[in-house]
């Protein structure tokens, strides 16, 4: 019985390994691959032979990389922030408020999550035109807010339901208002869901590339990932401009990641009332 045990973890550890290496190779290979020579990326071995940085000056200067990831930096923070702000409200008020026709508009938030992306550009594309917000951050950031909004509530929504209703009761009891409740209690407790949405909003906003190429025709106005597809080139790519480019991109989701990771692991009712 010990023997099977021990080969059932030792598998388990092995397929864990085996995993992690796949998932863990791609980027090691693209910050290697960033500090090598051109000619030497197909032809040389897994360590680079000769280690330059001249790719990251290159992306620095030719690509304008600050721009862009001033501009990638300012839209993804907006986005975050507001999202972040209507999902929390929402989601309270979908999990613990009673109001008419609750269940049915919940179902149609949530109905827009099956539209695929691709379903929705042309309307959106028009609706900015008339609003004459098309090739501008402000319509871009809109369209980020409007098409991110569901998942987020719906993950704020499914957290808040884990809380008890209790705390809310004694709280009412004791003469409390609603948003004295959500802002003083709920948020306190619902820190790991907004950590969550943050980590899944910073990441999808700063990655995002088919909307900002669709709606901003102007250059300057680019956020990073479209301009890193100009790198892409029709016949060969300059892969240590691209990888090192992408290098400085993964960089801030990292560090995001990194400073809230800690939340996942909260406690979830740390300090609540005793049942």
């Amino acid at each position: 019985m010990r023997t099977r045990r021990r080969i059932w973890r030792s598998t388990g550890y092995l397929l864990l390994i085996a995993i992690s290496a796949a998932t863990v190779f791609p980027f090691v290979w693209m910050v290697l691959t960033s500090v090598r020579r051109r000619d030497t990326v197909f032809g040389g071995g897994i360590i680079p032979d000769e280690i330059t940085f001249d790719a990251y000056q290159r992306s620095w200067s030719q690509l304008d990389y600050p721009s862009h990831f001033l501009t990638t930096l300012v839209i993804t923070t907006i986005t975050v922030a507001v999202v972040v702000a209507l999902a929390t409200l929402g989601g309270y008020a979908f999990a613990k408020l009673r109001f008419p026709f609750r269940n049915l508009l919940y179902v149609i938030l949530l109905s827009t999550l099956m539209l695929p992306v691709t379903a929705i550009i042309l309307p959106l594309f028009l609706q900015l035109r008339s609003l004459h917000l098309l090739g501008t951050r402000q319509g871009l950031i809109l369209v980020y807010i409007g098409t991110s909004l569901p998942f987020a509530m719906f993950l704020m929504r499914a957290f808040f339901t884990t809380l008890p209703d209790e705390l809310i009761q004694a709280a009412r009891a004791d003469g409390a208002g609603e948003f004295t409740i959500f802002r003083k209690i709920m948020l306190p407790l619902a820190a790991p869901g907004v950590a969550t949405v943050v980590i899944f909003q910073f990441m999808t906003t700063w990655n995002e590339f088919l909307y900002a190429q669709t709606f901003l025709q102007n250059p300057d106005y680019l956020p990073l990932q479209p301009v890193l597809y100009t790198i892409v080139g029709q016949y060969s790519t300059d892969w240590p401009l691209m990888c090192a480019s992408l290098t400085m991109s993964v960089l801030p989701i990292v560090l995001v990641y990194m400073r809230m990771q800690r939340r996942f692991v909260a406690g979830l009712t740390l300090g609540a009332v005793k049942s």
